[in-house]
Order: C-alpha cells, then structure tokens, then sequence
C-alpha cells in the first residue's frame, strides 16, 4: 500500500509503499527526483521521461520525494547525469558516508522517517537552490508557455533550456508536458470527464490529452487510472 505525507523539508514528500507481490503500479514522471530506501540500501531515483516498471522483487519501499529542480542542490550531481535512471548513492557520494547514512536510516523508528532526518541535515550543509526553478515550475504548471515564461523570468530561451537540464533533468518543454499530465490526471482521478479535463489541464482537446498521457505513461488514460501512482 503506497502513503505519503508532507515532509519538513521544504516541498518534499515523504512516503512508503509496502508491495505483497500484486506489484506497485507503473510509477510515472512527475518532474520530480527521490532519495530511496530499499532492503537496506540508499538509492537515488532520477528524473523520468517515461513510466517507469518497479525494480526489484517485491518489498518495502521508503522515499523522499524532492520538490522539483530542488534535488541536484542536494546531490551535487545535475539532474540531467541521472535521467531516467535509478542508482545507488554510493556511485554519488563516498561510501564511507552513504554507509554511516544507511546505518542511520537502518536504525531509525523506520525507514521514511531516518530518511527525512538525513535529507534535513544535508539541507543544512549545502547551497540551497536557485529559487528561480521554483519560479519556473509555478509558471508552467499554471500553463504558462516556455517562451512567455523565460521571456518574465528574463531569461533567454538557451539559459533556460540550459538551468532546466541541470534542476530538472530535461528542457522546459517537457517539464511541460510531464505537469501537464500530472495536473490531467489529478483531474480524472477526481471524476472529471476526459473531455472536460482536457480543456482544464491546458490540452487541445481529449485526443491531444489521450496521445500525449500515452506517450509519457506507455497506457491509455482509461486504464493508467486503474493502476499507476
């Protein structure tokens, strides 16, 4: 069962998700990236362009989900090194820290908690980030246009092109596109009509929205509401 709460880090949500081996669900792009827990072991979950299959067999899951553009301050690793990808934390940082991490987390209450006490100490220690992205992802996902967004912002299109790849993993169109999807299928979920949530996610009409869920969720929406996260 997959739960979630707001995390005290800034933006963050916190979550866990325990599978019995029915499978977890497609876990699809949210713009967002991961700090993971998983059997013991820290793992870093990068920005997706595509739905996702779960990893591994079945088991317990525990994760802290960074506010988008928020995680490579974090990481010290741009966005864009871990698209599509997940790996260990240990390929990031030295593991002698990422083992004191993970035996930190080990003996914490449980896991999603040891995991938000080790991101809010790491908060403390590095740069935040650049409160622009924040100003980024507001725009587009009120529905803003790339060009109109970099054009208040008043940033040219090639920096923004360039400090998305770095926040978020992949240029601001399909940041777009991703909050996009996301804000259709919040709508859907809460029984508003295809047509209609079409028109209020930004999308042409319902043909633009169902191409579009596909292409980044690899499923029609009828049956993504049926299963992924």
């Amino acid at each position: 069962m997959y739960v979630e709460r707001a995390s005290r880090l800034d933006g963050a949500v916190v979550w866990t998700n325990a599978s019995s081996g029915g499978g977890t669900g497609l876990v699809l792009p949210d713009g967002c990236m991961d700090l993971l827990w998983n059997d013991g072991r820290l793992l870093i979950a990068g920005p997706d362009t595509r739905a996702q299959e779960p990893v591994g067999s079945p088991s317990c899951w525990a994760g802290l989900r960074f506010y988008p553009g928020t995680a490579p301050a974090f990481l010290g690793v741009p966005a864009h090194e871990l698209r599509d990808r997940r790996v260990e934390l240990a390929d990031l940082w030295p593991v002698s820290l990422v083992r004191r991490l993970t035996a930190r987390v080990n003996a914490a209450v449980d896991p999603a908690s040891g995991l938000e006490e080790v991101a809010l100490e790491r908060a403390d220690e590095v740069d935040g980030p650049d409160p622009l992205l924040r100003q980024v992802v507001a725009a587009l996902d009120a529905g803003r246009p790339v060009a109109a967004t970099a054009d208040e912002l008043g940033l040219g299109a090639r920096q923004l092109h360039r400090r998305s790849l770095a926040a978020f993993g992949y240029g601001p169109k399909t940041l777009a596109r991703v909050l996009r999807m996301q804000r259709a299928l919040a709508l859907a979920r809460g029984g508003v009509p295809f047509a209609e949530t079409a028109v209020r996610a930004g999308y042409a009409d319902q043909a633009h929205l169902a191409r579009d869920v596909r292409e980044l969720a690899g499923l029609p929406l009828g049956e993504l509401l049926g299963g992924g996260r």
